[in-house]
C-alpha cells in the first residue's frame, strides 16, 4: 500500500469507528481517510475528514461522489435502535449496506471490508470453538443476528459477481472501550441501570446462567484487525475476539461479587417481562441469540493477519465498566454516538419508550 491512498470508513463516529479512524489515520501509508457519519462531529484526527452522510435516505450520486476515487471502503455503520421497530433498523443496516455495497461496485473501489459479527453464526457447539467456515444464519428471532446474517449471504453474491475486488469480512465478539460505556448502556441495559454503582463491592451478585458464556475484544484491537486486513492481500472472514471467554466467574471476579445459579428460562422470563413494560431497550430475543452464540477459534487472524489482541477481554470489560462509573467522555471522540449525556438524559429514554424512536 503506498502513501497515496484514500480509504472511505462508513459508521466512522460509532463505537467501532472512533478506533478504526484512529488506526487507520496513525499508519503513514495510509494518505487520507475520508468518514461517512449520520451526523456531523467534531474529531480532531488528522488525514481525516467527514462527511455528515445517511446511508438510508442518500441519494446513489452523492453516495457516489463521495466513494469515488477510493483505493479501499470499511463498511462499520450499524444501528441497534429502535429495537422496537424492526422495519427502521433492516431500511437503515441491510437496505443501507447494500447501497454501500453497490456503490463500491459502481465506483470500482478495489477492497471492501465490512464489519460482520459473532451475532452472525448459527449455534455451535458448547466447549469448541468455531472457525470460519462455521454456517452464517444468526438466530433468526432477532433483528441483529438476522440482518447480520443476511449481509452474508448479500457479500457472498457480490464476490460472485465481482471477482475481482476483495472482499473481507471482520466478525468480532462483544466491542468495549470506555468512550463507548454510556453508548453501549443505553442501547442494551436502558435508563434504570445505575452505572456509578457498577463497582467492586456493591454489586453482590452476578448470575450465573447455564450456558451463558460469551467473548468480549476492545475496540482498538478491532480496529488494528481492520488495518491489518488493509495493508495484507487476504479475503474472506476473519474472526477477532480476546481471552478469556466471559462468564459468570470473570464478571463476579471483576465486580469482587459472588455467583448464583439461575436458570435460563428464569432470566428470560425477567428479560421478557422488563421488555414488555418498556424498562430495557434489550428483547429477550436478543438473550436468545446471546446465550447460544459459539465462541471463536481466532487462529486464521492471528496466523494470516498476524493479528494478536493488545487487551485481554477481563480488561476491555474492565475498562467498560470504568466508563459507566465516572460517565467519562473521550473529548477526542466528541461524537453524538459516543458522548456520555445526551440531550434530555435518561429521562428522553423514556419518552421515547426505551428502545424505540429516539
Amino acid at each position: 500500500m503506498n502513501h497515496a491512498k484514500r480509504v472511505v470508513v462508513t459508521g466512522a463516529t460509532g463505537n467501532l469507528g472512533t478506533s478504526v479512524v484512529d488506526a487507520l489515520a496513525a499508519d503513514p501509508d495510509i494518505g487520507s481517510v475520508t468518514g461517512i457519519g449520520r451526523r456531523d462531529a467534531d474529531l480532531t484526527v488528522p488525514k481525516f475528514d467527514l462527511v455528515p452522510l445517511d446511508l438510508a435516505t442518500a441519494d446513489d450520486a452523492r453516495l457516489d461522489t463521495v466513494l469515488a476515487g477510493a483505493d479501499a471502503v470499511v463498511h462499520l455503520a450499524w444501528s441497534f435502535q429502535p429495537t422496537r421497530d424492526p422495519a427502521t433498523t433492516w431500511r437503515t443496516n441491510v437496505l443501507g449496506a447494500m447501497r454501500v455495497f453497490e456503490s463500491v461496485t459502481r465506483c470500482r473501489v478495489p477492497v471492501l471490508l465490512h464489519a460482520s459479527s459473532v451475532g452472525t453464526y448459527s449455534p455451535g457447539p458448547s466447549h469448541e470453538p468455531v472457525d470460519e467456515s462455521w454456517p452464517t444464519h444468526g438466530w433468526p428471532s432477532a433483528s441483529y443476528p438476522r440482518e447480520k446474517a443476511y449481509l452474508e449471504r448479500v457479500l457472498d453474491d457480490l464476490e460472485r459477481r465481482h471477482p475481482e475486488m476483495r472482499v473481507v469480512r471482520i466478525r468480532p465478539a462483544f466491542v468495549f472501550q470506555r468512550a463507548a460505556s454510556a453508548e453501549q448502556r443505553r442501547i442494551f441495559a436502558g435508563p434504570l441501570l445505575p452505572g456509578r454503582l457498577v463497582r467492586p463491592g456493591l454489586v453482590p451478585v452476578v448470575p450465573d446462567v447455564p450456558g451463558l458464556r460469551v467473548q468480549a475484544v476492545h475496540a482498538d484491537d478491532v480496529a488494528e484487525a481492520f488495518r491489518l486486513a488493509l495493508r495484507t492481500p487476504v479475503s474472506g472472514a476473519f474472526n477477532v475476539a480476546a481471552e478469556p471467554p466471559v462468564d459468570a466467574a470473570v464478571l463476579a471476579d471483576l465486580l469482587d461479587a459472588t455467583t448464583l445459579r439461575v436458570p435460563a428460562s428464569v432470566v428470560r422470563a425477567a428479560v421478557a417481562t422488563a421488555w414488555r413494560l418498556h424498562a430495557i431497550p434489550a428483547s429477550p430475543e436478543l438473550f436468545d441469540t446471546v446465550i447460544r452464540l459459539p465462541l471463536m477459534d481466532v487462529t486464521r487472524a492471528q496466523q494470516e493477519l498476524g493479528w494478536q489482541p493488545r487487551w485481554s477481554a477481563r480488561e476491555a470489560l474492565s475498562e467498560f465498566f470504568e466508563g459507566l462509573r465516572d460517565g467519562s467522555d473521550d473529548h477526542r471522540r466528541n461524537t453524538p454516538r459516543l458522548r456520555s449525556r445526551l440531550p434530555g438524559g435518561r429521562l428522553r429514554e423514556f419518552a421515547t419508550g426505551v428502545g424505540g424512536t429516539t
